[in-house]
């Protein structure tokens, strides 16, 4: 059986990118039924963890678009706030093996000593490794990045563009899963609902195709199945960088508020028939 999800943060309105990524997401799980397979499923998440960035109006909005553009899903929307516990029961086995310390240094501390560059930014520099009491206070949870590489030993993990990709992680560093707001960051929250929710294939844009290598290490660590992953191209705007929210990206609200017909545009979408000046590409 194949489960696909499309899960948007609803911290502004969605875009043209958006709706590529779910588009993508819906047509490989309903490919199964053109083929005789009926047991292909699509779900959509809403991932709303995110603070007082998350709201309401924006998860609505998204699942209207999402209709408009023709695409129909399986059960009931998720909401990802529903499954906070399950994130901190998962934080609080990681912390029982020792593999997760307290961390109270600052964005700006970490800027200041840190000596390389990841994919997330400034790689942590360990300044709090070897602690274990949290004390006081709110405390972000960083992963020994070093002791579950070894404790795992070699990983991979398999693409379906990319091909067989040998997992490396370690080029992230002890990053965080949990904040000081929420007991799952990205990483430990995407990685768990994913098999909660029996997704067999990923899919998900390029731009999030090195954190996969987090995520396999947190399935060998947790004990979690295993899917596939399917990152595909990004649409970029003019200036060849992807959509975005905080770019202002122009939404498509926008567009179904002025009538337009989001089934044809998922068609031309599908067809590779980009608006204005968009391009495809892994930016």
């Amino acid at each position: 059986m194949i489960v696909t999800r499309f899960a948007p943060s609803p911290n502004g309105p969605l875009h043209l990118g958006h709706a590529y990524a779910a588009i993508a997401a819906h047509d490989r799980a309903r490919a199964g039924a053109r083929t005789g397979d009926d047991s292909g499923r699509f779900l959509v998440r809403i991932e709303d963890i995110d603070g007082a960035r998350s709201r309401g109006e924006f998860a609505d909005a998204a699942l209207e678009d999402l209709r408009w553009l023709g695409l129909d899903w399986d059960e009931e929307a998720i909401r990802q706030s529903s499954r906070i516990a399950g994130h901190a029961a998962a934080l609080d086995r990681l912390k029982r093996d020792g593999l997760v310390y307290p961390c109270r240094c600052t964005r700006a501390e970490i800027a200041a000593a840190a000596t390389a560059t990841g994919p997330d930014g400034p790689i942590y520099p360990g300044t709090c490794r070897g602690r274990h009491a949290a004390g006081d206070g709110p405390v972000a949870w960083r992963l020994d990045m070093a002791e579950a590489t070894r404790r795992t030993g070699p990983l991979a993990w398999q693409d379906e563009i990319a091909g067989t990709v040998r997992a490396t992680p370690e080029i992230f560093g002890d990053v965080i899963l949990g904040r000081k707001d929420a007991p799952g960051s990205y990483h430990l929250a995407v990685t768990l609902d994913d098999a909660a929710d029996g997704i067999t294939v990923v899919t998900r844009g390029m731009d999030l195709f090195a954190s996969t290598h987090v995520h396999r290490l947190l399935q060998a660590l947790l004990g979690l199945p295993v899917p596939v992953w399917h990152h595909h191209a990004l649409l970029l705007d003019a200036d060849g960088q992807k959509l975005a929210k905080r770019r202002g990206s122009p939404s498509l609200a926008q567009r179904r508020l002025a009538g337009e017909d989001g089934r044809a545009l998922a068609d031309r979408l599908r067809a590779g028939v980009l608006p204005g000046e968009l391009t495809l590409g892994t930016s």
